[in-house]
């Protein structure tokens, strides 16, 4: 028999969890919050994973350019640049 010890995540995330709280106290009229605070959780971790990705994307692109510049930059020095 074969054992699989490769490690899946399979757990719910911290907003998940804090949106089922905040669904289940909803709907058991605990509190009397908007269903906006109430979805919350889910579009406040959205937006931040997006703002994540864009800054990996823009310090990448600025990356790239900087070292563009530098090589343009090498280039001429050396009087290689036509």
């Amino acid at each position: 028999m074969s054992r699989n010890t490769g490690n899946a995540s399979g757990g719910l995330g911290l907003g998940t969890v804090l949106f089922l709280i905040f669904l289940v106290l909803k709907l058991c009229d605990v509190i009397d919050w908007s269903w906006w605070w109430v979805t919350s959780p889910l579009w406040i971790s959205a937006i931040f994973y997006v703002l994540i990705i864009v800054g990996v994307f823009i310090y990448y692109y600025l990356e790239e350019t900087s070292t563009e510049r530098y090589l343009k930059k090498l280039r001429k020095k050396n009087g290689k640049d036509k």
